[in-house]
């Protein structure tokens, strides 16, 4: 015997969903940019125009950029600033290190050193080692060297005194804030495995800190060479000196503190163009996939999208 059973109807099809209507961005006007840029270039213009009506001899600038007394005093000035920073690297690593040493006669001497250095002008500090032929008549280092104070003390190490004993009080600190920086389990797991403390320092500690100690240490290089500027105040002869003696001689004084303004801006763009491929070298540990350099970006640009994407 069978029973009908009656089959449910199937539903109708459900219409499709209604589109939504695009949305309409309408973007945010920032009046205040408009302005500001304005404003901006308006005192640009002031500023150009002002220098424009001066009376400036624009000619003297490109006729004595490459001067020989000009390029005299540039080697002078690099030559003191590179000399100074080794002084200053050297001497604040091991500042650095003791002043995280247990021991607390060094880790007291470098506390002082670092306390006396950073909170007394560099300025004072160049006037200092320029003056103290009125205290010492002579510099007796008994088996060593014997002279007169002031044949020994000439401007150039006044000038290499002033500066680098200064940037290794400076130098200190950054080593030492890199140093903090590594994990101290490193340390122990190094001392556990039967390194000495020197080679800990050496192979586990300094190679991960100078990521840390790196960038403040590039700012500082280009500090020390606008710094050097002052070592005109020990008769020292640098790129200031050289730019002041030849605007007196030729009659344009204003002119070559402008030109040795170019030589400055010169220098520490390079400087600053090798502290960034130096950032990036140390940033490999650090970073899985470092940035592209400007270079980079602009090969990619200059490349197009098809090259730099692979396929259009």
């Amino acid at each position: 015997m069978s029973v009908d059973v009656d089959k449910p109807a199937e539903p109708p099809a459900a219409a499709p969903p209604a589109q939504p209507e695009p949305i309409k961005a309408i973007p945010v006007r920032h009046y205040g940019r408009w302005v500001a840029a304005l404003v901006v270039i308006g005192l640009l213009v002031l500023l150009v125009r002002a220098f424009a009506s001066g009376k400036v001899n624009w000619g003297a600038i490109p006729e004595y950029m490459f001067n020989a007394d000009i390029l005299k005093g540039l080697r002078n000035t690099l030559w003191i600033t590179v000399l100074s920073m080794v002084i200053g690297i050297v001497l604040g690593v091991v500042l650095a290190v003791m002043r995280q040493s247990k021991n607390p006669v060094t880790k007291s001497v470098a506390w002082f050193y670092v306390w006396f250095f950073r909170g007394t002008p560099v300025y004072v500090q160049l006037f200092l080692w320029f003056n103290l032929g009125l205290v010492f008549q002579y510099i007796d280092i008994m088996p060593i060297y014997k002279d007169e104070w002031s044949d020994f003390m000439t401007p150039f190490l006044c000038a290499l005194l002033g500066l680098g004993l200064n940037e290794a009080a400076y130098m200190a600190e950054i080593c030492r804030a890199g140093l903090t920086a590594v994990d101290e389990g490193q340390t122990e797991a190094a001392h556990a495995l039967g390194m000495s403390h020197g080679r800990t320092l050496r192979r586990i500690v300094v190679p991960q800190a100078m990521r840390v100690i790196v960038p403040p240490t590039g700012n500082e290089v280009i500090n020390m060479l606008k710094t050097s500027s002052l070592v005109i105040a020990v008769q020292y002869y640098d790129l200031l000196q050289a730019a002041q003696n030849v605007g007196r001689d030729s009659g344009v004084v204003v002119e070559m503190l402008i030109l040795a303004a170019a030589w400055y801006l010169i220098a520490t763009t390079v400087l600053s163009i090798g502290q960034y491929y130096l950032e990036r070298y140390y940033a490999r540990g650090a970073s899985r996939q470092l940035p592209p350099t400007p270079f980079q970006r602009l090969k990619t640009k200059l490349a197009g999208p098809n090259r730099a994407g692979g396929t259009a």
